[in-house]
Parts: structure tokens; C-alpha cells; sequence
């Protein structure tokens, strides 16, 4: 794992590289896929996750945001919630979902592409899309004690 050093003077320095990075270095290191974990170089203190906020923070300011007003109202109603563990969970399963559905879509693209286009259809994918969406949010609302929404899936099918 790759250490990265953060001084009181909020320079962040790569213990790998050994020289000072950006928050733009650490985030090509995100992209990259690679681990690391940012420490304080005092207290040895664990800044990985507060260093992966202040970079999405600035992501949020640059372009289109992820996240609209909305949404960051909903999830700061979360927090202390007796739902946030559950959600935090939920919202874990969803994004690794959405990752590997996106990985696999691209596979299935190349693959037609490359080889008969009409094999996968684009339907077809998203019927397993839904699919999958639709147990992910049961098993959400199954675990934050909300009971009904299989029968209400069943009732449209």
C-alpha cells in the first residue's frame, strides 16, 4: 500500500515517489486503481477518507456535479439516522453494482461490435439492469425494517 504523507502545512508527500503531490496526483491515483492511505506525518492518524472528500468536494465545484442540493440535503439526514448504517451499505452495494454494469455493458458492447451486433441486444441489458436494481432496493428496504415492497413488485408484474 502507498503511503502518503500529510504535514501541518497541508503539503501532501508520496513516501513511494518521494517527493510532494497534489490533491490532482491523488486523485490520478484513484483513477489509476491504485491503494494508498494518507496519514498525518504527527499523529499517524488515518486522513485517507477526509483527503477523498476534500477531492470530491473540489470535482463538485469543477463542471457538472454529482451530487445536486437535493440529494446532499437527503444524505447529511442520514447521518445519526437509525437507517445510516443500512443505507451506507445500500449505497456501497449500489455504486459496486453500477460499476460492474458499466464494466460488463462495455464488455458486451465490444464483444457485438466485434462480432454479430444484433447478439446483445440493448434491451435485454436493461431488463437485467432493472432486475438487479430491483433486488438491490429491496434488500435495502428489507434491512431498514420497511416491509411490502415485494408484493408491490408483484402486483406490477
Amino acid at each position: 500500500m502507498r503511503i502518503i504523507k500529510k504535514y501541518p502545512n497541508r503539503r501532501l508527500y508520496d513516501t513511494e515517489i518521494s517527493r510532494y503531490i497534489t490533491l490532482d496526483d491523488v486523485r490520478n491515483l484513484v483513477l489509476s486503481g491504485i491503494e494508498f492511505r494518507v496519514t498525518d506525518v504527527k499523529t499517524e492518524e488515518d486522513l485517507t477518507r477526509s483527503v477523498l472528500l476534500q477531492i470530491i468536494s473540489e470535482q463538485e465545484h469543477e463542471g457538472k456535479p454529482i451530487f445536486n442540493t437535493p440529494m446532499l440535503a437527503q444524505l447529511i439526514r442520514f447521518y445519526g439516522n437509525a437507517y445510516q448504517s443500512a443505507f451506507s451499505e445500500y449505497l456501497q452495494k449500489s455504486l459496486e453494482m453500477f460499476a460492474s454494469q458499466q464494466q460488463s455493458f462495455q464488455k458486451n458492447f465490444q464483444q457485438a461490435v466485434s462480432s454479430n451486433p444484433f447478439a446483445t441486444t440493448v434491451s435485454e441489458l436493461t431488463e437485467q439492469n432493472m432486475e438487479a436494481w430491483r433486488q438491490l432496493q429491496n434488500s435495502f428496504f428489507k434491512a431498514a425494517g420497511f416491509t411490502g415492497t415485494d408484493s408491490k413488485h408483484k402486483e406490477r408484474e
